[in-house]
């Protein structure tokens, strides 16, 4: 009984990985090879092809928006910005979040209070108001919406690391450190940051996918990305009007996005079960 139950939940993570693996992958390599598969560019205007259904043209396999532009060559475009926002934003969130939290949990006193105080203000603002404040302060592009997802999100990873570093500042290993004259900088680099990869990694992996929504998300509401540049949330905010008519234009960029965070969301599931102690089987 034991040894089928510990051969289903291998067979459950191998299948996890590889799937989401898998997915990630290939839409990567589309994102990053899209001017060579598609040399003739992605805002190439053909109007005598406009709104051409799917399949009803080889130049067009997933059909044609409203200018005639190629529907699959701006999906795979589109790609590369909304990966770019995604990766770029969580790395800021993890660089400014970890720092903050770990000078927080392990100095404690006034320094803990003011930081967490500062956080717990910025958690409970709504994000579609901090979004609509930035957005009209500094105006939508690409840049301004990766420093606003950094500044929204950066405040889970501080509280992530500090939580670890109240549980870890204590331990045997640490006092002992801190016995034989280990400087402070030492004992946060070499001791503590390495026992916090494992949430801090899988918390990234499942921030990417949110990112990648909010990304379209103000796109989609004319908060994010400028117009002229292809991501997914533009097409669907451009296709929105053409859904009775020319249904293509939204669903395929859509799926693009349903695809790449189910991806990471799988990816993510099995790096938490990989890293958790408590979740693998011992018998």
């Amino acid at each position: 009984m034991a040894e089928s139950m510990k051969k289903k939940r291998s067979f459950d993570l191998s299948m996890e990985l590889i799937v989401g693996a898998t997915l990630l992958i290939v839409i990567l390599l589309s994102a990053l090879f899209a001017h060579q598969l598609f040399p003739d560019g992605v805002d190439k205007i053909d109007l005598l092809s406009r709104l051409t259904p799917p399949f009803a043209k080889p130049e067009h396999p997933l059909g044609s928006d409203p200018l005639g532009r190629d529907v699959l060559a701006r999906v795979v475009a589109g790609g590369r910005i909304s990966l770019l926002i995604g990766v770029t934003s969580v790395i800021g969130a993890v660089t400014l979040g970890v720092t903050i939290g770990l000078i927080a949990g392990f100095y404690r006193g006034i320094t803990d209070m003011l930081m967490m105080r500062f956080v717990d203000i910025q958690l409970a603002l709504p994000f579609i108001l901090l979004a609509i404040t930035f957005i009209a302060i500094l105006g939508g592009s690409l840049i301004n919406t990766i420093i606003l997802l950094i500044v929204s999100q950066w405040v889970q990873y501080a509280r992530l690391v500090r939580g670890q570093v109240l549980a870890l500042r204590d331990r045997e290993f640490i006092l002992a450190a801190r016995a034989i004259g280990v400087k402070d900088w030492r004992i946060i680099v070499q001791h503590l940051l390495p026992n916090l990869t494992g949430p801090v990694i899988v918390l990234m992996t499942l921030n990417v996918a949110n990112n990648i929504l909010l990304e379209s998300s103000l796109t989609f509401l004319g908060m994010g990305v400028d117009p002229t540049i292809p991501t997914w949330g533009g097409m669907l905010a451009e296709g929105r009007s053409y859904l009775q008519t020319a249904w293509w234009v939204s669903v395929f960029p859509g799926l693009a996005i349903m695809l790449t965070v189910l991806g990471l969301n799988l990816l993510g599931d099995w790096m938490r079960d990989q890293l958790d102690p408590t979740g693998k089987t011992s018998l």
